[in-house]
């Protein structure tokens, strides 16, 4: 059952039982306050008779030494005689409760008759003939004799105005009732909105609409509900998004790196074939293996790079203290002499926070692809600055440049601008994918300015430590040393 139809019945319920015990009580207390008022005016005019009947009773003639039964049965009729209540009755008994006088119509038992002592009034209601009746009793002491007085009043009307009453509160009920089902029905519907358009949204993500959102429509806890639900759609859809994304970066990963084998392996095993299957010249050996050798080692290059980006991924660095001066030297030992290329140096010394064989190896790796880049003997310039927040370092060359829609691509790896330009100079497009690895341990990145034809800058800032960080690693190299 919807959750909706369990508030509108559970509502219906309680608002019934609500109703009929409220009515039951209202009716009945209505019904028990005119029988109260019945009832005493029943007993008032019990006393009313008594009163009379012995007043009556003294006027009889002295002669007599008692009340005789002829001069009862006259006074009780001329009490009856003059009442103006025609659903009034009177029965006289005696001392021995034998009927001395009895109105038409009187059929009441002589149960409250065996009831009565002289010290209170009794009465009780009774039913005959389809009506109802307080019947009233008393003892009544008249010219030495002890008489029974008892009287009936028809109360039928109250009993009549309760049934009605509860006939006019069932219909009142039932039109409330089925008023406050409709109302109940609408409210339970508007209440419960955000949960169906809840479920919705949960059932087309179920199908694999991951962009489908629930409107929210209230600013209650629904609808609070509501919008966690959507900021956790949104963290899901982004994480979804993220798995595809790996998956397909994994995919072209494997394509590429079987692409990438592929050549290197057809060339060696190729060549490899020719010298083993024919007999060459020593010109021929010498190139076959030229091209074996060739191969091979741009096949350990690639391993050792894809060694590297994994390490690198799963490592952690411990950041220390090292100068500008120190990495700038190393580079121009490296690029000394024999590379065919200009070289231009310009820094300003000073301080890095950085593990200083990981940024040499991102360094080496721009400066290798600058050379890769440009043609023979083009300048390349290699600048370090000291700026606010951190160390920037940064290479430029004057080669062919990459396209602005290309340089979002040249950390994946296996990523080559121009691929024949990159194999012809052993390149497998890792290098630059090893150094954004690299670079995010430093908390860093590659930042790109290039265009087709004009070269290609490529630099990254080594953000600065906090100065308490800063002191407490001097303190353990002083500590080290």
């Amino acid at each position: 059952m919807k959750f909706s139809f369990k508030l509108l019945l559970w509502t219906m319920v309680l608002l019934a039982a609500a109703l009929g015990f409220s009515g039951f009580y209202f009716v009945n207390y209505v019904f028990e306050t005119s029988l109260e008022r019945e009832v005493g005016q029943a007993l008032d005019e019990n006393s009313i008779l008594r009163f009379a009947f012995e007043t009556a009773a003294l006027n009889v003639p002295a002669q007599y030494g008692i009340l005789p039964d002829g001069r009862v049965e006259e006074i009780a009729s001329n009490l009856e005689a003059g009442g103006q209540n025609a659903s009034r009755f009177i029965r006289i008994s005696g001392e021995e409760w034998e009927v001395l006088y009895a109105s038409d119509g009187f059929g009441a038992d002589q149960e409250l008759l065996h009831q009565m002592d002289e010290t209170m009034k009794s009465y009780r209601i009774i039913r005959q003939n389809g009506h109802y009746y307080v019947q009233t009793g008393v003892m009544l002491p008249a010219l030495n004799r002890i008489l029974y007085m008892e009287t009936m009043r028809d109360v039928t009307e109250v009993f009549n105005e309760r049934a009605v009453g509860f006939s006019l509160y069932r219909r009142a009920t039932l039109l409330i009732l089925m008023a406050g089902t409709l109302i109940m029905y609408l409210i339970s519907s508007w209440l419960t909105k955000p949960i169906r358009m809840l479920t919705k949204a949960t059932k087309q993500m179920a199908e694999g609409d991951y962009a489908y959102r629930a409107v929210q429509v209230s600013r209650d806890e629904l609808g609070q509900l509501t919008c966690d639900f959507n900021v956790m759609a949104n963290a899901l859809e982004e994480n979804i998004n993220k798995m595809e994304a790996e998956i397909q970066a994994r995919e072209d990963f494997v394509a590429a790196f079987a692409h990438e084998l592929k050549t290197p392996l057809t060339a060696i095993i190729g060549y490899a074939d020719m010298l083993r299957s024919h007999k060459l010249d020593e010109e021929k050996s010498f190139m076959s293996a030229n091209y074996i050798y060739t191969e091979g080692k741009r096949l350990e290059t690639m391993s050792f790079r894809l060694l590297d980006i994994i390490v690198t991924k799963r490592g952690e660095v411990r950041l220390q203290r090292i100068t500008a001066d120190g990495v700038f030297a190393y580079l121009k030992e490296m690029f000394g002499n024999g590379t065919g290329m200009e070289f231009a140096y310009r820094y300003e010394d000073g301080p890095l926070w950085a593990e200083g064989n990981l940024i040499k190896t991102v360094l080496v790796n721009l400066i290798d692809n600058a050379c890769k880049a440009s043609e023979p003997g083009g300048r390349i310039e290699i600048s370090g600055s000291r700026t606010e927040g951190g160390y920037r370092f940064r290479v430029r060359d004057y080669g062919v440049g990459i396209p602005e829609e290309e340089q979002h691509k040249i950390t994946q790896a296996f990523y080559m601008v121009d691929k024949s330009r990159a194999r012809s100079k052993n390149g497998a497009g890792l290098g630059l994918a090893l150094c954004a690895e690299i670079l995010k341990l430093h908390g860093s990145a590659l930042e790109v300015e290039s265009s087709p034809g004009t070269g290609t800058a490529i630099g990254f800032l080594l953000p600065d430590r906090e100065a308490g960080k800063e002191e407490a690693d001097g303190r353990e190299e002083e500590n080290g040393s």
